[in-house]
């Protein structure tokens, strides 16, 4: 265990090393390319990313690695906690296909409308113990590592373990939690771990002190303790680590999260978590010119990634230059076009109805929906389209599209609304020289986490992104045993049958945007992977925030600050209300390969803790 700290502290210094080195030496990118010929891994928080790395110097694969660099950014609070959810891509090298993993947990049996209208809400609350879904996490990582991974949960989990035994916490961490804690302070367990000075001026950790989780510790070593009993009895790998599975969702650990969930006010039942399990899904894909884009279907908004490159193959987009004005607007309007459907028509494909995917990710509903855009200005007004034709059915939803969206009786501050509209998460990008990738956008339970009685596990806070009411997304209603829909979002993309481009970024609402930018950087303009990730994007708020009130505000556009002043006064003459950011790409985690050197290229957008570590060679 004093190895893997040992490790980190080197690691990261030489990360930082190079850091340092290529951003007073080149111009082109303040970051350098990854370049490795064995593995990579990346994921939001360097020791996180050394996690991974320790695991592929073990033997393990891409799988292995990124469960290690899960466990170890929940284990970080990046962003995310032990109860929340996880979604993945994997692909498959063996089988030479792409996997879906759907670990999003569902909303408690007593979680119905009518439970939050009667305290008087539009939407499920979006903290504490009501805006918890069951968590999915540890059965997403367990069942990955199952199904597709090579090592142990006992290996997989060491640096995780060894960091809830206590770590240096880093500044980022230290300032969400003083900015939160009057709300922290509210929930016993999570005050008790989470503001070790309670009573004094600064009352979360200081930077660098040795933040520890001694409930979570014991929790996570339950898990070991299972798994290695069950080997010691003659069970395999794979049913040593679901023995482990059944003692978080069945056993003890279940026991002590539901006790700790309710005491607090919250609603899940031991029922709710037998009962819940993690999908092996055939992921959704469409073809933009010569490649395969994979994302995971209508219970994440990843389809609306394939909406928006059906609509936008019709298009000259390298004619038009990039981020020009005619560019910035056209992928404004597509972007209208396919959120307005998402935000109507997505939902959790194992409930009724069943949703009009196959319509809407149709070739020819793409060329319907263009014949809406409009060349010369903003359409504020932009509505959901109707796929059922296009599947040879009626549409049983039609009445509502024509008073969509429902009017909403207040509007929230601008700073509220833009903070749950990029509520950020964190990504993992992992790839070996076997073939294995995987690309994995975990999120929930992100600070300020109420946590579960003594299991150290912070809850979701998923459960806002339900609505109440059908007529605003009909699928996407709060019902017992359903999944909210999400927005987490990780893509791959294969040439030929082969991996040419895994991403991922964190940002709520922003993800599909910012994917979208980036694969259009490669594809369209030639830029290699890092240049990519840090390319200046735009921001779009028309379509409806996944979080909050579900607000939206229509023509409001986030530029980078380079934007030159011409290409703004023709952006402002069509409609937009500009604002500018020094920053704006993401931030994106993403792996080209590079078949014809058999090399990996990792890139990571300029700004966060976002960063990787590779492996070049066995010299």
């Amino acid at each position: 265990m004093r190895l893997f700290m040992k490790f980190l502290s080197i690691s990261v210094l030489a990360v930082c090393f190079i850091l340092a080195t290529f951003t007073l030496s080149s111009a082109r990118t303040e970051k350098p390319v990854l370049h490795g010929q064995h593995w990579v891994a990346i994921t939001g928080k360097p020791l996180a990313a050394t996690a991974g790395a320790m695991i592929f110097m073990k033997g393990g694969n891409a799988v292995d690695a990124a469960c290690a660099m899960l466990a170890a950014t929940c284990t970080m609070y990046d962003v995310l906690s032990w109860g929340g959810e996880t979604q993945a891509l994997i692909y498959n090298p063996h089988a030479k296909k792409v996997y879906g993993i759907n670990a999003l947990g569902v909303a408690p049996t007593e979680a119905t409308a009518e439970f939050f209208k009667k305290k008087g809400l539009k939407y499920p609350p979006a903290y504490g113990p009501l805006a918890a879904v069951t968590p999915g996490t540890p059965g997403g990582l367990m069942v990955m590592l199952a199904e597709f991974g090579t090592m142990s949960l006992k290996e997989v989990l060491a640096p995780a373990i060894e960091m809830a035994r206590g770590y240096p916490i880093e500044a980022q961490l230290v300032n969400s939690i003083e900015r939160n804690k009057e709300r922290i302070k509210k929930w016993p367990y999570s005050r008790q771990i989470l503001l070790p000075h309670l009573g004094e001026e600064h009352e979360a950790p200081f930077p660098g002190e040795i933040f520890r989780q001694p409930d979570l510790y014991q929790t996570l070593t339950k898990l070991i303790e299972a798994e290695q009993k069950a080997l010691a009895e003659g069970k395999n790998r794979r049913e040593a680590i679901y023995v482990a599975y059944d003692r978080f969702y069945k056993g003890d650990i279940a026991r002590e999260f539901v006790r700790g969930v309710q005491e607090q006010g919250g609603l899940i039942t031991l029922e709710d978590l037998a009962r819940w399990k993690v999908y092996i899904e055939e992921p959704v894909m469409t073809r933009y010119k010569d490649l395969e884009v994979y994302k995971l279907t209508c219970w994440v908004q990843g389809p609306v990634l394939l909406q928006m490159l059906n609509m936008l193959e019709h298009f000259d987009l390298k004619t038009m230059g990039y981020n020009s004005a005619r560019y910035i607007h056209t992928l404004y309007q597509i972007m209208n076009l396919a959120f307005a459907d998402r935000d109507f028509y997505y939902g959790d494909p194992y409930f009724p109805p069943e949703e009009p995917l196959a319509g809407l990710l149709s070739k020819e509903y793409a060329r319907e929906r263009l014949k809406l855009f409009n060349p010369s200005r903003n359409d504020p007004e932009i509505k959901p389209g109707d796929p059922y034709p296009f599947m040879g059915q009626k549409n049983p939803f039609v009445h509502y599209l024509e008073n969509w969206p429902p009017k909403k009786e207040k509007r929230t501050g601008d700073n509220e609304f833009e903070t749950s509209f990029l509520a950020g998460t964190t990504s993992v990008q992992a790839a070996d020289e076997e073939g294995w990738v995987v690309s994995m956008t975990p999120s929930g339970g992100w600070i300020p986490a109420c946590i579960a009685g003594r299991t150290g596990i912070g809850l979701s806070q998923r459960m806002q992104s339900f609505v109440l009411e059908e007529a605003e997304n009909p699928f996407n209603v709060v019902a017992p045993g359903k999944r909210p829909r999400a927005t987490l979002s990780p893509t791959i993309v294969l040439k030929e049958g082969r991996p040419y481009i895994s991403v991922a970024v964190q940002g709520g609402d922003t993800q599909d945007q910012n994917t979208l930018q980036f694969l259009l950087n490669m594809i369209e303009f030639g830029m290699n992977v890092q240049e990519a990730c840090e390319a200046a994007n735009f921001t779009s708020y028309q379509m409806k925030s996944s979080f909050g009130q579900h607000e939206s505000r229509p023509g409001r556009l986030t530029l980078h600050e380079r934007v030159p002043p011409w290409v703004r006064q023709v952006l402002q003459k069509m409609g937009y209300r500009l604002d500018f950011r020094s920053h704006t790409s993401g931030p994106l985690n993403a792996i080209f390969f590079d078949w014809k050197h058999k090399s990996f290229w990792g890139g990571s957008s300029n700004y966060g803790e976002d960063y990787g570590i590779d492996r070049k060679s066995t010299r």
